[in-house]
């Protein structure tokens, strides 16, 4: 469900252009990730990082376009995001010396340092890697072919490699069975009432 609504403003940017324009799709993708943003707020009290790097591109890339009538604009903004996120991977692991995809789930499995870097670095070479398709698929194809990649050939992609991640990593996610039984086991509560 949270899949869906992060791709919420894809998804009506991709509805709104075929039942219009690319200009009012621009503008419903604004709105939609502006509505996102203040929902999570006033739901949670907190709103992932992001999220608030998507809604300031799209609104900076998003207002550009309308501002100007050029589409050019709209076209830039998945591939700067993509980049903007390869960069934030590569310069936190090399510069702070902090692996934000070991961060993000390290609860979930527990991976040699070598793994956590090749996982890192393979991310950083995914999302280069589809910025450039992304302008090569906007500049070379129509803006109809455009829009359809951009919710489904881009989600697409973005699955296939999540899917080949897991299955990669398969070995070191930590079972939830045992996590609970060394859990209850390690719980003073279970040792102060069992009987000797």
């Amino acid at each position: 469900m949270k899949f869906l609504f992060d791709l919420l403003p894809v998804i009506l940017f991709f509805v709104a252009f075929k039942a219009y324009d690319i200009f009012i799709a621009t503008a419903v993708a604004i709105a939609a990730a502006i509505v996102q943003i203040c929902w999570l707020w006033v739901r949670y009290r907190q709103v992932e990082k992001m999220m608030w790097l998507n809604l300031a591109i799209i609104i900076i890339f998003g207002g550009a376009t309308l501002l100007s009538q050029d589409e050019t604009f709209i076209k830039w903004k998945p591939t700067v995001l993509y980049w903007l996120i390869a960069t934030v991977l590569l310069l936190s692991n090399q510069i702070l010396r902090k692996n934000l995809i070991q961060a993000m789930l390290e609860k979930q499995m527990t991976v040699p340092v070598i793994i956590w870097n090749k996982l890192n670095l393979s991310w950083i070479v995914f999302f280069l890697s589809m910025g450039c398709i992304n302008l090569y698929v906007a500049f070379n194809f129509s803006v109809d072919t455009w829009v359809t990649f951009k919710l489904f050939g881009a989600t697409g992609l973005m699955l296939a490699f999540i899917v080949v991640q897991v299955m990669m990593l398969g070995k070191y996610l930590k079972d939830d069975a045992q996590v609970l039984v060394v859990s209850k086991q390690d719980d003073p509560a279970d040792k102060g009432t069992s009987k000797d």
